[in-house]
Parts: structure tokens; sequence; C-alpha cells
């Protein structure tokens, strides 16, 4: 099984993403899954222009020539891929909805309709991979991630796909910035993330003990909300010094 991860943080190895993506691929590696972790922020992506040249020029291939072409087929080379994103604005990071966008030329330009009786493009290949959504916030709560929830849905059903998993993290900011005492209560997340990571290579899907346990906060909210205000007035109190 291959699993390729496309993390669409600006932070790249740095980001809180990362944190989440790393240990999920490392339990589908114990699992034995052969996995691979793309930081788009590393890849030149440019936006989608809109042409339709993909469909009618150079049927199934971008006319834009930059990282995307080896980035999809990539992409279509995963049974599974991971779409890795932390939430800003409510939404996925500029530098993934580029990769979401240029990922048109694996569809027809025809219509079709779905069982449902509704219409979408045909795909270009016999399968498509499965999906799993990993994505982390600033802000404490869980239902920050709505509109993630409802867009990758909209996606998997477009492109002939599902999504088999998706892991919100509200509360981000502490996988990475968390003082020494909160540690063990990170650590016993991180173990979680492995544990999702190897059921969605054994079964591809995660058991409700786990899926509840990843939804879970770290820490409390009112102790998030007062170590997040905390480190901000101290970092504005050294750009005033």
């Amino acid at each position: 099984m291959k699993i390729t991860a496309f993390n669409g943080s600006p932070r790249g190895k740095n980001g809180n993403t990362h944190v989440m993506v790393e240990e999920f691929l490392k339990g589908a590696n114990d699992a034995g899954a052969d996995v691979e972790n793309v930081f788009l922020a590393e890849k030149e992506i440019k936006p989608c222009k809109g042409c339709f040249g993909c469909w009618v020029k150079t049927p199934g291939k971008c006319v834009i020539k930059d990282d995307m072409e080896g980035s999809l087929s990539k992409f279509m080379s995963s049974d599974i891929v991971v779409f890795a994103t932390p939430l800003y604005a409510d939404n996925v990071t500029g530098i993934m909805k580029n990769f979401i966008d240029r990922r048109i030329p694996i569809l027809d330009p025809h219509l079709e309709k779905d069982e449902k009786g509704e219409c979408r493009h045909p795909s270009r290949y016999e399968k498509s991979p499965k999906i799993v959504v990993i994505s982390n916030c600033g802000f404490p709560e869980q239902n920050h991630f709505e509109v993630l929830k409802l867009l990758f849905r909209r996606i998997a059903r477009n492109t002939h796909s599902e999504v088999i998993a998706e892991i919100y993290r509200g509360g981000g900011e502490i996988l990475k910035e968390h003082p020494l005492i909160i540690k063990p209560f990170v650590w016993k997340y991180k173990k979680l993330l492995r544990k999702a990571g190897r059921e969605i290579v054994e079964t591809l899907k995660l058991t409700e003990e786990t899926m509840s346990q990843l939804e879970k906060p770290i820490i409390s909210k009112e102790q998030y909300i007062n170590g997040a205000n905390n480190r901000w007035d101290g970092l504005l109190s050294i750009k005033k010094c």
C-alpha cells in the first residue's frame, strides 16, 4: 500500500501540521505501508489558469510547466492520499488550494450523472486514491473545521473517491510550543496519531474509539486560552522593547 501525504502548510517541516502527519505516517509505515511526505511549500505550483488546456489542447496534462506534473503523478499512483493543511481563514491554505485546483487534468470535460442524479465530470482513471484529511487550527474548539469537512466530502465526490478518515486538532499550537508540564499530554496524542496510521493501513478506517479519543482536547480550553494569551503578550512585549 502506498500512502502519500501532501502537506499544504507554508511552514513546511516547522509547522504543527507536520507533527500530526509525521506521527500518522510513522504508524502507517509500522503497519507495512510505503509512505511519502510531500511538502507543497517546497514545490512550485502555480494557480490554475482556468484555460481548459488540460481538457482540450493537451488532454490529461496541464499546460503549465512547474512541479505539479510530478506531484500529480505521485497523487494518482497512491492508494491513499493525505490532504494535510492548517486551517487558515476557515479554509485550506493558499498553496493547498492551488494543489487542489491543479488536479483538474485527472477528469474528463464531459458531464455525467452520479448515482443520485447530480452532475460531475468522468475520471480519466480506473481508480482514484482514497482520502485522509489532517488539519489543525489555533482555536481550541473542534467546530472550526466544519468548512473543511464539507469541502473534502465534495472533493471526494467530484473526483470519484471517498474520505476514509478525518483527523482535526483544535488548539494545534500546543503540538510544538508547549511547556514541559504539558509534554506527557502531547506525547499521548502523538501515540493516538500513530495508532490511527496503523488502523488506516489495516482496515481502511478508524475505530470509533480512536476517533473519539482524537477528538478530545489535549488540555482544557481555559488552559489553552491562558497559555496562548500569555505567549502573545510575551511576544508583543519583546517587540515593544
